[in-house]
Parts: structure tokens; sequence; C-alpha cells
């Protein structure tokens, strides 16, 4: 749940800063909609369920950091995030996903955060146990001799004194070289649960997806788990034999309930593309009935309502939603009255500018010329853009995104790939660890010229 010492709206905006460029209102409605969630968990409990989120519909093209927000935003949070696409979504009815899924894949995620947190809780516990188990299967342990009154009386030949300490010694000497992972490519021979469910389908009637889990689940319980034996080294086996020592330690029912609990007050769902199922003002086609009944179904989850997951049954009163679109056809009026009813904050993002392209290939921390600068020195190469040589690629990513096609930031991953496609290529082979190279304005220019020249033509490739 969110801390005590929860980010304010201005601490929010000022994280979110550091990933999107630009984009100030938006920041500050995201901030506040997130803040109010802990403000809820602070009033008495006699209110709190009367106190709904202000879901946010988010207006922009594409491209300009509306997915992002709502990311960055789970991350700040430590939130249950997922990304849906409305347009992927049909009536119910109809053959292919229903709006229910949706609250399924976020309890996914919510159980996997959460299962992830425990393990770390308990992973030093776990990778113990497992340096015990490889021990014993490096070097057996030995019975303590017992005494002679009592030897006489046992059937099983004890091993000598000198024996036992010996190997006590040898034993705490491995000990020791196991944990300073001396032993790391040592081939041990271990036994693996197969745990792999046989896929399973069913012929006849619809089934629900959550009815169809269960039932695979049922039957994988109650199939025998093989063990195999497999030879791999140290290193292998304390990976593998980790994972099981944990899945023995972690009380899945109680991450279950954590997870839920987790989804109902702090999940947040991106829909996108919600401008692909908002009706047109012209009435009797068959496909705007189709866009009006996913509406009509992503009403009530939006509104508040229960639904069954595999998990268990979760209530979608407190998830934040968020929904974007370009809504260059349509408009948000055209999305049916009760549906734009429950999306009461409304947010336009603005189209990126040449100064925002400087900024983003400059300022973030995720920035495209850092992320080219770290694998280039995972060979050993240092690359350096110089100040004017990113204005220049600015300047070029926002006259294509003019004149062939406005896709936003991502126009930046294709100039950049484009720039630097002949020096990926000849690393480490023509270009040896070692060296240092440098990105100047005539650089640009020249490997960028082709593709500002040819944009006549970008629009007869499919």
């Amino acid at each position: 749940m969110l801390q005590k010492n929860f980010f304010t709206p201005k601490q929010i905006v000022k994280e979110l800063d550091k990933y999107i460029i630009g984009q100030n209102d938006a920041k500050r409605n995201v901030s506040i909609a997130l803040r109010n969630r802990w403000r809820r968990l602070q009033t008495p409990e006699d209110i709190q369920k009367d106190i709904v989120p202000n879901n946010i519909l988010m207006i922009g093209p594409t491209g300009v950091g509306k997915t992002e927000i709502a990311r960055r935003l789970a991350d700040v949070a430590k939130a249950p995030f997922t990304k849906v696409e409305a347009s992927k979504f049909t009536e119910v009815g109809y053959v292919g996903r229903d709006v229910e899924s949706m609250v399924r894949d976020l309890v996914r995620q919510g159980v996997k955060m959460v299962e992830e947190e425990k393990k770390k809780e308990i992973r030093e516990k776990a990778e113990e146990t497992v340096d015990e188990r490889i021990l014993d299967i490096l070097i057996p342990p030995i019975k303590k001799p017992v005494g002679k009154a009592e030897s006489a009386f046992s059937q099983v030949e004890e091993s000598p004194e000198e024996e036992y300490d010996l190997n006590v010694k040898t034993r705490e000497r491995f000990r020791e070289k196991l944990k300073n992972r001396e032993l790391e490519e040592r081939k041990i021979e271990i036994d693996v649960q197969n745990q792999a469910a046989p896929g399973m389908g069913f012929v006849g009637g619809g089934m629900d997806e959550v009815s169809m889990m269960n039932i695979q689940e049922m039957i994988s319980g109650m199939m025998p788990k093989k063990a195999k034996k497999r030879k791999v080294s140290v290193k292998d086996a304390r990976k593998i034999l980790v994972e099981e020592e944990l899945a023995k330690l972690i009380d899945m029912e109680e991450v279950k309930e954590e997870s839920i609990q987790r989804v109902e007050n702090l999940g947040i769902i991106f829909i996108d593309e919600i401008d692909k199922v908002a009706g047109h003002s012209s009435k009797g086609s068959g496909p705007d009935v189709s866009r009006e009944g996913v509406q009509r179904d992503l009403l009530p989850i939006v509104e508040g309502s229960t639904v069954n997951t595999k998990y268990g049954v979760v209530k979608t009163d407190h998830i934040l939603f968020i929904a974007a679109g370009a809504f260059h056809v349509a408009k948000p009026s055209d999305l049916i009255p009760e549906l734009q009813g429950r999306f009461p904050i409304r947010v336009e993002l603005e189209s990126l500018t040449q100064k925002d392209f400087h900024r983003i290939l400059k300022t973030p921390k995720n920035a495209l010329t850092k992320q080219y600068a770290a694998l280039l020195q995972a060979e050993e190469v240092e690359i350096e853009f110089s100040d004017s040589s990113l204005e220049v690629i600015a300047e070029m990513a926002f006259k294509i995104n003019e004149e062939i096609e406005n896709i936003g930031a991502r126009r930046l991953h294709t100039v950049m790939s484009t720039l630097l496609n002949e020096i990926l290529y000849d690393v480490p082979d023509s270009i040896t660890p070692g060296t240092k190279l440098s990105i100047t304005p005539e650089m640009v220019r020249n490997k960028l010229s082709k593709m500002v020249e040819n944009r006549d033509l970008s629009q007869f490739i499919l």
C-alpha cells in the first residue's frame, strides 16, 4: 500500500519530468489523481468507499507521451499497471477479447509484483538453504559415530571418528568456497521438478476464461509432479534450486489476498485507442453498433463492478482508468454519454515542437542518446553527441514528421537508427574497442540527407 511519506503532486511531476518532456497539464492532472488515492486511504473507512477516482481522458496525437505518462505514474506509485487497446475488444457475444480481460491482466500484474516483493524478502534465506543442498551433493554428510554401547546394538556400521572429523572439515571448506563463488563452473547432478502442465482444449460449448484456467489448474494439481535428473553447473543449479525454494517458502494465499487489495486500491488501467470505439454521428451502420457495444461493456467496469479472476473476485470501483486517443476522426463527444461522464478529467496533449525533440534527445534519464552510448559502451567504444548535432537531429526529425506523417517522438527512433546504423555494424570489427567517436552536425546531415530527400517516395512504400 501507499507509504505515509508518499509523493506530493509537485514531487510526482518532478519524477515524471525525468522521463517525459513537456505536457505539463497532463502531468499536473495525473499527479493530483495519484495523490488523491493516498488522501482517500487516510480518510475514515465509512467514507472511503464513496470517494471514487477521477478517471482521465487524454486527447492527443501519437508519440507525444500519453502511454509513457501512465506507465511512469504506475512506477512512482509502485502500482499494478496494464495497458490495453480498446480496438482489440469485441462486444459480448462476438469472438474476441472481452473487456473483463483487462482486469484479469491487471490482477496477474499485481500477483507478479507482490510475489517478486515477497521473494526479495526471503531470497537470502532461500540462498542459504540452497547452498546447503548443493554442499550435500558435493560432499555428502557422514553420520556422527555413536558410542561403543550404542554401536553394539546398531546393525549399521558407523564411520570412524577420524573419517567423520575429516568430512566436517571438508564440508566447512567447501561451504566457504560456495560462499565465495569459487565452484560456479563445477558440474553437479540435481533433481528438477517438471511442473509443465500439458495444454488442454475443450470441444463443445463456450467456456469463459476463468473457468478454463481453473479447470487447467485443477487438473495440473492432480497430476503427479515428475522429477528428472539434470547435470548442470553449480551456478545454474543455484538459480534452479533457489526458485524451487522460494516457491516453497512463499504463502501464495497471502500473495493473492495482498495482490487483490493492491489492485482494488492502487491499480491503473490505461485504455489506448478509445477513439477507435467511438461511434460516428451517422447511424445504422454495423461497425458503429459494435463500437457502441464495446463502450457499453466498458461502462460497468469503469463505473465499478465485480470481476471473477483465477485469483479471486476483484472490485473495480477504485481502479484508476486513464483512456487515450488521437480523436482525429471521432470526437470525445462521440462516446456514449454515460462513458463520457466516467472520464471527468480531460487533458489535451500538445504536439511536440523541434525544441521538444532536442530536449527529448538530451534531458530524460532514458534518452535515446544515453541508450546508444550504453550499447556501444558494452563494446568499449565511447560515443559523444555535440549539442549542435542534437539540434540538427531534432530539426530533421521534426521536418520529416511535418512532411510525411506526424508520429511524434517515435520518429527519433527511426532517425537515430539510420544515423548510427553503419557505426553499430562496424563495431567491433572495423571500429575497435577503446575508440572514441564524436557525432558532428556535418555527419548528421550527410547520413540523414537521403532520408529527407526520399520523403516523397516514402508514401508509396508499404
